[in-house]
């Protein structure tokens, strides 16, 4: 019995839980954690800070080690006499070296620089892709509300015909309506059914489309708490964004452009470490050596601990490479590499433009919105003040069905429009702040 009870206990839990309803941060907020691309580009963000580690180790000396060892039999160099020798010999050699570059023309500078600004890009790069998953969640997430609130809509009007209808029939029975008033009022159910079961498979399919772009598993139920897209309607959009006011958008802050600013100065980087490939460069190296020698099938000759002791050598050296000619490779590489530092700046600038445009468009929309959706609260209120009216008048025989259809398909026409002017006025309003360099996928 107690096992039962624990058992009931977990699942009354499990159940629990998976119906409570997600809100919009938190399907951004998962998105954000599980979305493929996100994943990848933190992946290739990686291999930008291991670039960055490789750039930083250049600037240490290169120390190398090396053991060899070597069998000879018939006719060979002996290395006590220097003379020819036709016995089996062993030999065996230690080495251990280090080398330092100290001048390359500041190559190694330029690339840990280029290096760096690519870890920027690739930081800039990542916090995009997390904002542009978490918009496509939120469009995604706004048309799933907007066709719940026209499922629900479509209930009461299924449930309004159907009260409708019987009340209809009973007037019929006392002889105040015709039976052309019940054929009209059963078509206005049959519409009005018709148009539930439409907008029910509207939401499944925006529910599977919120899914995909959550990375959600497609076989589990989701359930998306409804949002109220007016809580920050008491706020104008120049109280939450005053630069707007005179009509200059921020955009200093915004990753993709910060992605494409990033990229235009590794490319400058990267142009001037192909320029260093014109001056000579000078390293310095030591290092020493040792050997052992052995003649095979003799006990004669030093110990391993002496030859090793007598035949050490050790080296200093100094290395001035000055670069002559290569075929034109040179030229050729900074030629290459100034086209794409000017090919990223024409596409920094270019992006400026781009957002520019593309933020003031998010502007206009939502402040457009904004004022639509004032608009439509008060269209609402007249037209369900009409739809009133004309049932009452209806009620009496004053009016005819077909002016009751008329006054209610408008009544829920408009509540349609104002549930798509609030929801669109919360994207937009997103979008802006995406575009002003705020992070809107986190609480």
């Amino acid at each position: 019995m107690k096992i039962s009870l624990i058992v009931i206990m977990t699942l009354t839990v499990v159940s629990t839980n998976a119906q409570e309803a997600w809100t919009m941060q938190q399907c951004m907020q998962y998105a954000v954690e599980h979305n493929h691309e996100v994943k990848r580009t933190e992946l290739e963000l990686d291999n930008y800070k291991a670039g960055r580690t490789g750039a930083i180790g250049r600037f240490l000396p290169a120390v190398d080690a090396g053991i060899g060892a070597q069998y000879n039999f018939g006719r060979a160099i002996d290395p006590e006499t220097n003379g020819y020798t036709d016995v089996s010999t062993f030999y065996n050699g230690y080495s251990l070296s280090a080398s330092l570059p100290v001048f390359d023309g500041f190559s190694r500078l330029h690339a840990l620089k280029a290096a760096k600004a690519s870890v920027l890009m690739g930081q800039s790069a990542l916090r995009q892709k997390q904002d542009l998953t978490a918009l496509n969640v939120l469009q995604a997430f706004a048309n799933v509300s907007y066709y719940d609130g026209l499922v629900k809509m479509a209930k009461e009007k299924v449930e309004e015909t159907t009260l409708l209808l019987k009340q209809v029939q009973v007037l019929e029975e006392v002889g105040r309506k015709s039976s052309a008033d019940v054929a009209q009022v059963e078509s206005q159910k049959a519409e009005a059914d018709y148009e539930l079961i439409r907008q029910q498979n509207l939401l499944a399919s925006a529910v599977l489309e919120l899914k995909k772009s959550m990375a959600y598993p497609i076989a589990d139920t989701i359930r998306c708490e409804t949002p109220t897209p007016c809580a920050n309607n008491s706020q104008t959009g120049n109280e939450l964004f005053p630069h707007w006011e005179q009509n200059i958008p921020t955009l200093g802050n915004n990753p993709e452009l910060l992605a494409s600013r990033y990229q235009m100065q590794a490319s400058k980087h990267e142009w001037r470490q192909a320029r260093a490939s014109l001056f000579p460069s000078l390293s310095l190296s030591a290092g020493l050596n040792t050997t052992y020698y052995h003649t095979l099938h003799s006990d004669a000759g030093q110990s391993f601990r002496d030859q090793l002791k007598n035949n050490m050598g050790e080296y200093v050296g100094a290395t001035l490479s000055i670069p002559l000619f290569n075929r034109l490779q040179t030229i050729t590489n900074i030629r290459k590499a100034k086209n794409n530092y000017q090919i990223a700046r024409e596409n920094y600038e270019q992006k400026q433009l781009e957002l520019a445009k593309l933020s003031r468009e998010a502007w206009q929309d939502w402040q457009g919105y904004q004022k639509q959706a004032v608009q439509m609260t008060h269209k609402v209120e007249t037209d369900s003040l009409a739809y009133q009216l004309t049932r009452r008048q209806f009620e009496e025989g004053l009016s005819t069905a077909i002016d009751l259809h008329t006054t209610s398909s408008q009544l829920l026409q408009s509540k349609a429009t104002l549930l798509q002017c609030q929801l669109m006025a919360m994207v937009k309003e997103q979008l802006v702040r995406y575009y002003n360099g705020e992070t809107i996928w986190t609480e």
